[in-house]
């Protein structure tokens, strides 16, 4: 079975970090690239981030360039290093697996998502 677990996200003061992992069972991300969204209340999903596969290239949203960081162990966890987190950053996060090597946005399901809340 195909799934994918997010995991990591917490409470933390603004200014703070987290590192959100996520994990594949079923495949490995060696061959898609993975991307890595959020959704706050009342809000739309947005996508932040993404790494095409075998760390090629990587790709942020403004509101998150600089400050957040998306990696891959090339097998099946793929982590997104946040810093300077800001109150607005308070989301439900997710991740989801790409149909092609690269992120070209035809992504799959996500898993159930990791809750991110920034105190200010």
């Amino acid at each position: 079975e195909v799934q994918l677990v997010e995991s990591g996200g917490g409470l933390v003061q603004a200014g703070g970090s987290l590192t959100l992992s996520c994990a594949a069972s079923g495949f490995t991300f060696d061959d898609v690239a993975v991307g890595w969204f959020r959704q706050a209340p009342g809000k739309e999903r947005e996508g932040i981030s993404c790494i095409s596969n075998s760390e090629g290239p990587t790709y942020y949203t403004d509101s998150v360039k600089g400050r957040f960081t998306i990696s891959s162990d090339n097998k099946n966890t793929v982590y997104l290093q946040m810093n300077s987190l800001k109150p607005e950053d308070t989301a439900v996060y997710y991740c989801a697996a790409d149909k092609d090597y690269y992120c070209s946005g035809h992504f799959g399901s996500s898993g159930q998502g990791t809750q991110v809340t920034v105190s200010s």
